[in-house]
């Protein structure tokens, strides 16, 4: 899979505003107290359940703002699959700026994770028709980008990133509008000659006036896979044709193979299950070797 990773400029905010919740007004009066500070340690990353990895870079960078001179090296990447005890990463450093960092470290990589992994099941339940799997806005606040990433990780697409990038009427755009052709009309007026317009519609009727305006893209909303068939057949590949509602990799064929361009799915970054992986102790490591894995990284 070929991904491009995100600048560090935008991961490294969001992994430092993490670790500063967690290291409060006094840091980790755990590891602290209980180990010296002298002590350096190998641990090993890797995987409980099966799935597919997305997060790595901000992982990383959770235990190097720690202390610098902790090393990860990597065994897989992001949008690799992962069976129950693959190793993810082996990570060497000094043992108390491990133990600070673990938890930042795994809640960036298993929540996005879970992220493209869920993304890859519905992936795989369409691929043999011509649709694509694609998120949406509903994504935690702060985390959009990591988790539009983890989407890519997954082999999904991305949907608009913000309300500025494209124009969506919703529903409620088109109540207070007056209606969907009313809607797209004002939005043409109001944008550049380079934004998309989309609208959203539940209804057969309202796709038919949409179609007569003009657009460039239509969300067909909570719709049965035969009034999604009847609507693709409508578009007559005029528009871009997106599905939304009720979407779960057991349902996703039958929405697929009406023939729609795409599939938005709402729960892929804000109710993903966690992926479940583990940072376990495997033996103590003195500071020659750790600097030893620094080069041999770098090189």
């Amino acid at each position: 899979m070929s991904l491009t990773p995100l600048p560090r400029l935008i991961v490294e905010p969001l992994v430092r505003a993490a670790l500063l919740e967690d290291l409060g007004l006094a840091g980790d009066i755990t590891s602290a107290a209980v180990i010296p500070g002298e002590h350096r340690s190998t641990m090993m990353m890797a995987a409980r359940q099966p799935g597919v990895i997305a997060g790595l870079d901000a992982a990383e960078l959770a235990f190097t703002l720690v202390d610098p001179e902790i090393v990860m090296r990597r065994h897989i990447e992001d949008g690799d699959a992962v069976k129950t005890g693959d190793v993810i990463a082996t990570i060497e450093g000094p043992s108390r700026g491990l133990l600070t960092a673990e938890r930042t470290a795994l809640n960036f990589l298993g929540h996005l994770s879970g992220i493209a992994t869920v993304t890859a099941e519905i992936a795989a339940a369409i691929s043999g028709s011509k649709a694509s799997v694609a998120c949406t806005r509903k994504t935690t606040p702060g985390l959009r980008a990591l988790e539009k990433y983890a989407v890519r990780a997954g082999g999904g697409m991305n949907h608009r990133f913000a309300l500025y990038d494209a124009v969506l009427i919703k529903d409620n755009h088109v109540a207070i509008s007056g209606g969907v052709a009313e809607a797209i009309r004002r939005a043409r007026a109001g944008v550049g000659h380079l934004v998309k317009v989309e609208v959203e519609v539940d209804r057969l009727d309202q796709l038919h006036e949409a179609m007569e305006t003009g657009v460039d893209a239509v969300l067909l909303d909570n719709m049965t896979p035969d009034q999604l068939r009847e609507a693709v057949a409508i578009v007559a590949g005029r528009a871009i044709t997106e599905a939304s509602g009720r979407v779960m990799p057991a349902t996703a064929a039958a929405i697929a193979a009406s023939g729609v361009d795409l599939i938005s799915v709402g729960w892929l970054t804000h109710s993903a299950p966690v992926l479940d992986i583990g940072l376990d102790f495997v033996a103590a490591a003195t500071a020659a070797e750790t600097r030893a894995k620094r080069v041999a990284s770098a090189l």
